[in-house]
Order: C-alpha cells, then structure tokens, then sequence
C-alpha cells in the first residue's frame, strides 16, 4: 500500500512543528553559504525536527472502560498518591502513571477516555529531569481534570523536562473530548501523568513501552 508507506516516511506534522521546522530550514540555507559540512549536519537536524514534531492518526478502542495512554513513550513510575491539589483532587488517593518521552518519542498527548474538560491549572516550575519523582512537584507542569461520563474524575499533568521548555494545551474547560483525542504537545522531552483511581485495574507496569491513545492502561472495574 504505498499511501499508507508514505504516510510512515511522511507522517503529518504538528502544527507546533511548522514554524519550527521552517526557521531551521531558512537557517540551515544560509549555513550552506559558510559550509557544506555544517549544512549536510544542518540537514539531519532538519529531519530530526520533523519527526520530532510527527502528529500520526492513531486508533482507540472506543470504549470507555478502559484508559489508553496520554503519551508516547516508556512508563517510569506508577504510585499510589493524592491527587493534583491545583485542581481540587487532593483529597482522594489515586494510581498515578508516569510516561515519560524521550527525544525521539512523538510528543502529542491525547486524552484516555471520552470525557469532557473541568478544570486546567497552569504552574510555573523548574526544568529537572522529567524521569525523577520530584518533578510532579518542582517542574513546570499543566493540570488537566477531566470527568467521564460516568462521573469518574482523572488528573492528566503535562510536565516539562530537562530540555521542554514549552508546554501546549490545545483544549479549554468546557469542551468535550472523545478517547485518545489530542489535547496538547510538549516539546523536547518531557512526561505525562495519569490520575485514576482504584475503581480501575491497572494493566501496564513500570519499563512498558506505549503508545498514545492505542495502549490500555488501566480498565474498568464490574
């Protein structure tokens, strides 16, 4: 199927990416002019950042008792702990799943079941290594609380990391998201958490790989 070959070779890009890529390219043109060997590495950085930027269709199951992954990337933790404060959830305990994104992961985070938005909470931080415990207290990070139709509510926490220095959240309150529906992007290494709590089984463990809005989570208890 050579659509779907060049959709692998040439996936679609965040529109984060763009203008990115764009002040590269320009850059890289006139590094040309001063050297060709300097401009061929240029070119590599040209094709790390359009696939750092990639924004691939992906398919949930479309069923809401289970959660798929808010990103791409490798759990790092999973903890018992209380909620967000930022956003009222402090006062419930949670299962908390760290996904943490290297450089080389698709950065585009999606929501983990249909649900509509409550609440998003903005916090300046530091830029520690996303990986460490203290980075869901100390980094810059942004608070999603969400609730499911059911009435189940779920912390989504976009962390910025060592080298992120932007955070993107592309919903308001208020809006209503179908499952593995994006949400936002971070750029340049970073991690993603998710708030559920113990009415969901967890299904994934710590060094998982997983993929955004496809890999099951946690499921629904009966």
């Amino acid at each position: 199927n050579h659509k779907k070959m060049l959709e692998i070779i040439f996936p679609q890009i965040h529109k984060e990416g763009i203008k990115i890529l764009t002040i590269t390219l320009i850059v890289n043109f006139f590094i040309f002019f001063l050297s060709n060997t300097l401009g061929f590495l240029g070119i590599i950085l040209n094709i790390w950042v359009y696939y750092f930027f990639r924004d691939p269709d992906r398919v949930a199951i479309n069923d809401n008792s289970y959660l798929v992954s808010p990103a791409d990337g490798k759990i790092s933790m999973i903890t018992q702990c209380k909620g967000p404060k930022e956003v009222g959830l402090d006062s419930k305990e949670f299962i908390r799943v760290s996904v943490f994104m290297n450089v080389f992961n698709c950065h585009v985070n999606r929501v983990p079941l249909e649900c509509s938005v409550q609440e998003i909470f903005y916090k300046p931080g530091k830029f520690i290594n996303a990986s460490l415990d203290k980075a869901s207290e100390h980094n810059e990070r942004n608070i999603l609380k969400v609730k499911s139709l059911s009435g189940d509510e779920f912390g989504i926490v976009q962390i910025a990391g060592l080298v992120a220095r932007r955070i993107v959240c592309e919903i308001e309150p208020g809006n209503r998201l179908g499952q593995g529906e994006r949400f936002g992007i971070i750029r340049f290494g970073s991690r993603v958490d998710l708030y559920f709590d113990s009415s969901y089984q967890l299904l994934a463990k710590v060094g998982q790989s997983v993929v955004a809005g496809e890999s099951l989570l946690a499921k629904k208890n009966k």
